[in-house]
């Protein structure tokens, strides 16, 4: 890791008009938990990390790596609070990152008692924006199973496009062969 990485800025938190978006801190392990624990049969399709349920313990473990990973600036997680209420709903951020390339990947998932209202199309929203402009970002990708529509759907109304479909290129959560439709927004590009 070299030090001008650790020296670079990185904005810690994001406001848009419903949602707190701030890198994770120790004690939002509970808060992680919870929202996982309701999700998991909306995530268990998606996510491998949601084929077994974790502890409140190893869940706060993985918030505390998550930090360090943010603040060595490996992984970009973000956790996003309901700004009215300060319930967590969700998770997203920039990873697989390529600071030579200034190359990010979104990821999100979102709480199931949120879905269905906007917030993770704001989030990845203000995301892409802060990639965009404090980061310099030159490549954004989002990527997904193709049978997950939902989140393409995101995707497209953020306005990433559709660059292609790998076909057969991973294994899914119950390890049967996928595609993944790979989105992307490219600084300069106009599709």
């Amino acid at each position: 890791m070299s030090d001008s990485l650790l020296l670079f800025e990185v904005p810690e938190e994001l406001v848009t008009e419903r949602l707190v978006i701030r890198t994770p801190l120790w004690g939002d392990g509970q808060a992680v938990h919870a929202a996982i624990m309701e999700s998991m049969e909306a995530l268990r399709p998606w996510m491998p990390w949601a084929s077994d349920a974790q502890t409140v313990e190893e869940t706060e473990a993985n918030v505390r790596a998550a930090r360090l990973k943010y603040l060595e600036r490996t992984d970009l997680r973000l956790h996003l609070f309901d700004q009215a209420t300060g319930d967590f709903v969700g998770s997203s951020g920039l990873h697989r990152i390529d600071w030579n390339i200034r190359r990010f990947e979104i990821g999100y998932w979102i709480r199931t008692s949120y879905g269905g209202r906007g917030l993770m199309t704001e989030a990845v929203a203000a995301i892409t924006r802060m990639a965009e402009e404090a980061l310099k970002a030159n490549r954004i990708e989002i990527r997904c199973d193709a049978r997950n529509l939902r989140s393409a759907r995101i995707a497209q109304r953020v306005g990433f496009t559709l660059e292609g479909v790998l076909r057969a290129n991973e294994r899914d959560v119950e390890g049967q062969l996928r595609d993944t439709m790979v989105f992307a927004r490219v600084r300069g590009v106009e599709y």
